[in-house]
Formats: C-alpha cells, structure tokens, sequence
C-alpha cells in the first residue's frame, strides 16, 4: 500500500477534566500546523527540535486568543511512533480547551484520523508489523498484570518474531521442493526425507503455538463466570466478598437481585469477569421473569459456573432441574452458609451430579481462597504458562489451523508419493497464512476490522 500523504490529528487522552490532555498529529504538514500556533516561550530559533518539550502557548491566529498554555513535542520522520513528523500538543484536559485545540489543527490543514490510524500508519510504514499493531489495543484494553506481560511481549514484537522464524523456515523447505522439482531425476531421496522430517519438527511448534490460544484468548477477553442459584443463597454475598466491598444490595428478603450485576476481578493474574445473577424460581412479577431470563443467557454462554447452595437448607426442586440441565458445563457446585448448622445431604448431591464441590462461607470468606484457586486451576489447567508465546487473537488461531492443515496435507502426498509440484502448492499455502499473521499479505478489509477496534487517536 502507497504510504499516505495527508497529516491526520486526533485527541490521543481520554475526554474529561484531568492534569494533562494531548491532540497529536502525524504527516507532512504537522510540523508547519505547529508553527501557526505555538509560540515558545524564550528563543524562537530553539524551539521545535526534535524529541524536545518546549513551554509556551498556543495561540487561535485569526482572534490573536490565548488557547492554553502548553507542552509542545516534535519527533521528525523517521524516527517517531508512525515514521512521519509527528507532534504531540501537551494540554490541560478538558473537553472545551481539547476541542478547541484540535478545530485549531484542523482548520490549518489537517484532517481528523479515523480510529486506529495512528497505528494502521506505523504498520504500513512497516515500523511494526501487524501482531504489534494489534498489541497496542491489548495493552490498552489489559486487565491484570499477566495481561500485560503477555501483550506487552507481543508488542515488543516476540510473537511476530516467533512466526516470522516459523516462516522463514517454511519457506526454506518450499525452496528444497520447488529445487527437486527443477532437477527431476537428479534430485536424491534424501532430499524428500529432510523435507519429512523438517516438517514434522514444524507441525510440532505450530501445533503448540496452536494450542496456545486456549490460555490467550483468558488473557485477552478474561473468563466469564456467572454466580447461580436460587434467591438468598448468598450470590450477592459472594460478589461482595469477591471484590472485597459492598457492591451488591443484600437482603432477607428473596428476589432483591433482579438483573445480571457484571464485575471484573483478578484471580492469580487471570482476567475474571463475574456476574451476579437473579434468584431461579418461578417468576412473582414481570421484573423478576425478565431477570430470570437474563441469567438463563448469561448462563448459556459462561465459560464457568458457580453454582451455589444454601448448606443450611434441604435441596429444592428447582436446583435439581437446574444442576440436571447444567451436566456437561463447566460447572462448581458451591455449598454456601458453612457458618449455619448443615443441612443440605453433600454425600447425595456427590452421588447424583459429577460436579466439584466445595463448601464457603460468604458471610466469613471461609473456604474463598480454595474457591479461588479452583476457579484458576479449571480455566488453566497447570496454570499459567510463563514459556514461549501465546496466541491471544482468534484471526492468529485461525491462520495457525490453515497453515497446519497445509502441512499435514503435504505430509500425506510425501507419503503416498504424489507429485511434488503438489507439495509445493501446499507449502505456498502454509507460508502465505503466516504472512497474513505479520500482515505481509492481507487484504483492506481485514486491516479495516482490526484497525476499527481501536478509539480515536491511537
């Protein structure tokens, strides 16, 4: 793609009232927008060199207005965030001194970026490569501190490296094909056997950055677990004692929650989103009935869920509908009130349901930190994998399951001993998914989606 030839500017801080605000703009004309407006403070002829913050104030020309005093930063092309001139116009944050700043760069030449520009400009001036530019939005959008080491590696261009690896050799293989295929005859055996045996060692590290993403896509969009059960089993209470504050109105009286309460909490570094949810049981009103619909869609797509019973009263009908229509989810039966005098046969419900079962007290937190760690250790397995890449965007997964499949195709035509030309074809394939991954070929459309996501400015 020809590299653009306008200046964009955009708001890059969030709106409202804060210390610092700042409208950047990128392109030929930034520097010279720049100069119209800001007056340094001092020695003109020092002003705006480049990587340097110089005070001063930026003026409306036409009105000969102060606007705000400010911070203003040159980086000149090539060595800046889009490999453009690039200025960054430190403000105070506001809505009126930040809109009126970037009317001021607009109306001297620049037009207003499109969401992601920024970035989508530094991708295809090919300062980052595509695995980077989608990493900018996963530190942004980071959680929890494991979040962050993950997109933060991938940023740091580790993951686009590790497929740039896996590509490159890919390609070194299609080149030992495509030569068996120029000399025919000539062409030794031993050839065809490398090719095997390199193929399989890369269907092996494919595979693993494959399997990946069952763990990355936790640490991009977090696990979704929904607290159930019927009203006053402590679902509010548990809420509350997850986030460690009174979040959640709770009550005697049955029905108090009566629509799905969504938080986000950490849980040994992995991102979790849990949702209150209201009492199952036949509905008394239409509020209620709308509620209990709600969780009955929560809890059709939950990654986990918890639910809960009161120890201290015998089992109701409506969980055993319940728990019977739950066999086959993701499911940890939470026996609530360990405080109270048990009632609730836990030998009867082991027997009847394949469920994990664990006992709490919300009121006390006893049993919590045994909850918590049941919650990580069923959405990651062994844990947190702290070795190699992680897969974190379901377009990477994607590309990785054509790219496999191109390559134990391959592998069968080598071992059925069809034509070679065949192979390559294959190979071409599998080496033109992982370019997709880096964005060495890809199409508008999909630049446009993944650039989309991003807000204004970024």
């Amino acid at each position: 793609m020809p590299p653009p030839h306008d200046t964009i500017a955009a708001i890059s801080t969030p709106l409202g009232e804060a210390g610092i605000g700042i409208v950047r703009l990128s392109g030929p004309q930034a520097e010279s927008i720049a100069r119209n407006l800001f007056h340094p403070y001092g020695d003109n002829t020092k002003a705006l060199n480049s990587h340097h913050l110089v005070l001063g104030q930026l003026i409306d020309p036409a009105q000969g207005e102060v606007v705000d005093e400010v911070l203003v930063s040159l980086m000149q092309a090539p060595h800046s965030y889009t490999r453009e001139d690039v200025i960054e116009i430190n403000c105070h944050s506001g809505y009126g001194v930040l809109a009126r700043i970037l009317d001021l760069v607009l109306a001297h030449g620049a037009r207003l970026a499109v969401p992601g520009e920024f970035t989508q400009r530094a991708f295809l001036s090919g300062r980052i490569d595509l695995t980077q530019a989608e990493a900018v939005l996963e530190v942004i959008q980071a959680r929890t501190s494991a979040s962050l080491r993950v997109a933060a590696q991938h940023l740091a261009g580790r993951l686009g490296q590790e497929i740039r690896d896996l590509k490159d050799r890919l390609t070194e293989i299609l080149s030992w094909v495509e030569a068996a295929i120029d000399f025919g005859e000539e062409t030794p055996e031993l050839v065809c056997d490398e090719v095997r045996r390199e193929l399989t060692a890369l269907e092996g590290r494919l595979q693993v950055l494959q399997d990946s993403y069952t763990q990355g896509r936790l640490f991009r969009e977090g696990l979704d677990v929904v607290i159930a059960g019927r009203p006053n089993v402590g679902k509010s209470s548990l809420l509350n004692r997850f986030l460690q504050e009174e979040r959640v109105i709770v009550t005697e009286i049955p029905g108090t929650t009566r629509d799905v309460i969504e938080e986000m909490v950490s849980i040994q570094g992995l991102p979790v989103r849990l949702s209150d949810t209201a009492g199952l049981r036949p509905a008394q009103d239409r509020a209620e009935e709308l509620g209990i619909q709600r969780t009955q869609e929560r809890l059709a797509r939950a990654d986990l869920i918890i639910y809960l019973l009161d120890l201290s009263q015998p089992l109701a009908p409506e969980d055993e509908l319940q728990l019977n229509a739950l066999i086959g989810r993701s499911v940890l039966l939470v026996l609530n009130k360990a405080d109270l005098v048990p009632v609730l046969p836990v030998e009867t419900l082991r027997s009847r349901w394949p469920f994990p079962i664990l006992t709490i007290s919300a009121l006390t937190g006893q049993g919590l930190h045994q909850l918590t760690n049941t919650i990580f250790q069923t959405a990651t397995g062994n844990g947190l994998s702290r070795q190699g890449q992680i897969v974190t965007q379901a377009r990477h997964r994607q590309n990785l399951v054509a790219c496999l499949k191109f390559i134990k195709q391959g592998q069968t035509i080598l071992s059925t001993g069809q034509p070679l030309e065949l192979l390559a074809l294959d190979l071409q394939e599998a080496v033109r998914q992982l370019a997709e991954i880096l964005g060495e070929e890809i199409g508008d459309d999909v630049l446009d989606r993944i650039f989309a996501q991003f807000c204004l400015g970024k």
